[in-house]
């Protein structure tokens, strides 16, 4: 007999996170609703607290809980390094490494005309205005080693290298057509030596 009522709207609800499929859905509410009622609320309420207090970083657009991200913010940072990921789980996943000490820009997402994502829906024209006072000598592109990866690389090359800047692309090494975040850590460091100029 199918779930009706509440138990089929968690279900459904679970059922659009990405990689959760209807067996896994379902695996996930009979989970929680057996889990006492104080690890249920408190679940709801960090999720519900995340969706409110988070929010994408004034300067990188990483996503962070205040305007500018705990990056962005320590003078550490090698400013002159710009590394432009497409997500905020590419920057976890460099960061993992502990080699990198430059800065960020997250253009949350790839150029795909095939899902009608363009450079205007991308954070391209706020990386541009990030380069404009020089601070940046480096410009790291580590865009995925995919179809719009590659898209996303050459055209953020062709607009960056009037500007004086040294553009460079993480190395290969990293599976073609795979993401940065199922990367393990010696490739991503491998990658990240071996970049070289676009």
């Amino acid at each position: 007999m199918p779930f009706v009522g509440p138990i089929a709207t968690l279900i459904e609800e679970l059922n659009r996170l990405p990689g959760i499929g209807p067996k896994s859905a379902q695996r996930l509410a009979l989970h929680l609703l057996n889990r006492p009622a104080e690890d249920v609320r408190r679940l709801a309420q960090a999720l519900v607290a995340a969706r409110e207090e988070v929010r994408r970083c004034s300067v990188c657009a990483d996503l962070t809980d205040r305007d500018v991200c705990h990056i962005c913010s320590d003078p550490r940072r090698d400013a002159s390094l710009l590394c432009v990921v497409e997500s905020p789980k590419d920057v976890v996943a460099l960061e993992k490494v502990r080699q990198y000490r430059g800065r960020y820009h997250v253009l949350h997402g790839a150029i795909s005309p095939l899902e009608g994502v363009g450079p205007e829906d991308l954070t391209i024209r706020e990386l541009l205005r990030r380069l404009e006072d020089g601070t940046v000598k480096e410009l790291i592109i580590a865009t995925d080693p995919d179809v719009e990866g590659e898209a996303t690389a050459l055209y953020l090359a062709r607009l960056v290298h009037p500007m004086g800047v040294r553009v460079t692309r993480i190395a290969r090494g990293l599976p073609e057509g795979g993401d940065l975040d199922y990367a393990d850590e010696l490739t991503i460091a491998r990658a990240l030596e071996g970049r070289r100029e676009i």
